[in-house]
């Protein structure tokens, strides 16, 4: 389901890195991001409420 919110994202496994690319342009990376984390991004119907509640102010970031 397409996201109003993410644009897209990616997930490094071997870094524990998850990219996001927010429809306003802004690219992410957060950092330590668990494998098991990723996959519920992956399998959520919403991606910016996931991201709301697993992700944003969970875990380390720097912008791209």
């Amino acid at each position: 389901m397409p996201s109003s919110v993410i644009r897209g994202w990616d997930y490094d496994e071997a870094g524990h890195a998850l990219d996001i690319l927010f429809v306003s342009g802004k690219r992410y990376r957060y950092h330590d991001v668990p494998e098991r984390v990723a996959a519920g991004m992956r399998k959520a119907l919403s991606k910016g409420s996931y991201f709301n509640r697993r992700i944003r102010d969970h875990f380390a970031f720097t912008q791209l």
